[in-house]
């Protein structure tokens, strides 16, 4: 924490602080800000093409969402390592490849959160290790599948959104077939 912040509040997860903005102006103004360890997506890829989302009960918005695999870093932890952790706990796959696509910013409003972007490939299939409360289920998905929730709007989750628009668009998939 720089020492133009003030502490409001430190959960298990992340810090909420204040800070004072000085605009050119001169005017003076008051910002509440998340700070987060960082977090990793993972675009799971099956041998079949398919891809290998999860339905994620979520409290914060009391829905079950359609998303891409995902998790908070660790304290000290490097993003390949928390996306091979994140994978197996939330789909029991293990990838042994690994491949960084991208890092965008979740909430910068808001947040300083990180999130790293890995495509998992040569998957091999095993058991899930979800953290305590957690209710996922694996929902392997082919792209024209994934691509029509997007467009209708069955896939609300910014996180996902990036990732499978980003590897559909940017990977070359093509966004339109």
């Amino acid at each position: 924490m720089s020492s133009d912040e003030t502490l409001l509040l430190e959960s298990r997860v992340f810090r909420v602080v204040r800070r004072l903005l000085i605009t050119p102006d001169g005017k003076e103004h008051i910002r509440d800000i998340v700070r987060h360890p960082g977090a990793v997506v993972i675009v799971p890829l099956l041998d079949d093409g398919r891809i290998c989302l999860i339905e994620n009960v979520r409290i914060a918005v009391d829905q079950t969402l359609v998303e891409l695999p995902a998790g908070t870093r660790e304290l000290g932890e490097d993003p390949e390592q928390t996306a091979r952790r994140e994978l197996a706990e939330e789909t029991g796959y293990r990838a042994a490849s690994l491949r960084r696509l991208t890092t965008f910013f979740s909430s910068p409003g808001i947040c300083d959160e990180q999130m790293h972007l890995f495509l998992a490939t040569r998957l091999t299939p095993g058991e899930p290790a979800l953290d305590g409360g957690e209710q996922i289920r694996p929902r392997p998905t082919t792209w024209p599948d994934a691509l029509a929730m997007i467009r209708d709007g069955r896939i609300q989750d910014a996180k996902t959104l990036v990732g499978l628009l980003w590897w559909g668009v940017v990977e070359g998939l093509g966004i339109g077939d």
